[in-house]
């Protein structure tokens, strides 16, 4: 018997298919979106004074160091690596986390 599962990324706004997921930060916590086009630009549009007022960071500036730093680093990479693995044969969900398997190679695939 066979079984198919699907997983159909939908805008966390308004419900139509989403076509990415969106990760920003705001007072020390990082938040994803998963949003269509138009939505997205929206947030950007939303954002845009304050990202070119803003700083790049790299590190968080809540209490937290080391692993929190490092797990906001490689979530902002999670689309990118969603759609490497797709195009590279990797079977991976559209939401949820990123096995280490394919953050690895998605890794070495950027080195070479």
């Amino acid at each position: 018997m066979a079984q198919q599962t699907i997983i159909q990324l939908l805008d966390d706004l308004d419900g139509s298919e989403a076509s990415e997921t969106i990760v920003f930060g705001l007072d020390g916590k990082t938040y994803e979106i998963d949003l269509n086009e138009k939505n997205a630009a929206k947030l950007r549009k939303a954002l845009e004074s304050y990202v070119d007022k803003g700083r790049k960071t790299s590190q968080s500036r809540g209490g937290k160091r080391g692993s929190a730093t490092q797990a906001t680093a490689s979530s902002g990479d999670t689309a990118l690596i969603r759609a490497w693995a797709k195009e590279n044969g990797y079977e991976v969900n559209d939401r949820g986390r990123v096995p280490a398997d394919i953050k690895e190679a998605y890794a070495k695939a950027k080195v070479a």
